[in-house]
């Protein structure tokens, strides 16, 4: 039975055009997974971007995408996803930079960039420079970091609610009725260290240490009750 997908295929040759097309500002690239991967020097991808469009028929600009990895100088990943509507064919271009040097815009290229690197500013703090109005386009007024950098708290900085003492929408500092839970990760398929709850009841379960049973105490003898004396006037 055939797949419901359609399948991905590459051009012959499709990987090899293209980085002899980048010359020198191609510093790697990478066909993984039926996707051709480009990546370009920062200073030169408004240029090559606008090759692959002029000459290469990549006339769509997908999406661009963030990607931060905070262990590397360049932490963050700027990726670029073109389509060839003439070829039916898809790739990836991406650049790197770090959190004060800025990428050049794209805006001359692709007027829907402006958009989307407005997204990307918002969320991860990339900056681009040429950018036409370069503010946050998803978060609140006011609002404080970027939310998908890996180091942004899971819980945020301020949580939003309503008060009806103020007849507004306040914001305050974020108050967690519980802390997060902590977890060993350890499967009990693999064997943890411990007995589950549940657990103690398979028949090769290691028993626990029995605590020593305690002696019973000793009953005191029952003291036989005294009849009660009958009263004056009463019939025996």
């Amino acid at each position: 039975m055939t797949h419901n997908a359609p399948k991905v295929d590459n051009p012959k040759g499709a990987i090899n055009t293209l980085k002899k097309a980048l010359g020198k500002d191609c510093l790697d690239a990478v066909e993984a997974n039926d996707e051709i991967s480009f990546m370009v020097k920062r200073e030169s991808i408004a240029n090559a971007l606008k090759m692959l469009r002029d000459e290469h028929e990549y006339q769509q600009l997908v999406e661009i995408a963030g990607v931060d990895y905070p262990e590397r100088a360049l932490r963050f990943e700027i990726c670029y996803h073109l389509l060839s509507l003439t070829k039916n064919h898809r790739i990836r271009v991406k650049t790197s930079t770090d959190e004060d040097t800025p990428v050049p815009t794209v805006t001359g290229v692709w007027p829907v960039a402006d958009w989307l690197e407005r997204e990307v500013f918002d969320l991860y703090g990339v900056l681009f420079s040429g950018h036409p109005d370069l503010r946050r386009i998803l978060t609140d007024y006011g609002f404080k970091g970027h939310p998908f950098r890996k180091d942004f708290p899971l819980t945020g900085y301020v949580e939003m609610r309503y008060s009806e003492e103020a007849k507004r929408v306040v914001y305050e500092p974020v108050k967690l009725a519980q802390d997060f839970r902590s977890f060993d990760f350890m499967s009990p398929w693999e064997g943890a260290d411990y007995i589950l709850p549940g657990d103690e009841k398979a028949p090769d379960a290691p028993k626990a240490e029995e605590k020593p049973k305690k002696a019973p105490a000793k009953k005191a003898a029952k003291k036989p009750a005294k009849k009660a004396a009958p009263k004056k006037g009463a019939k025996k």
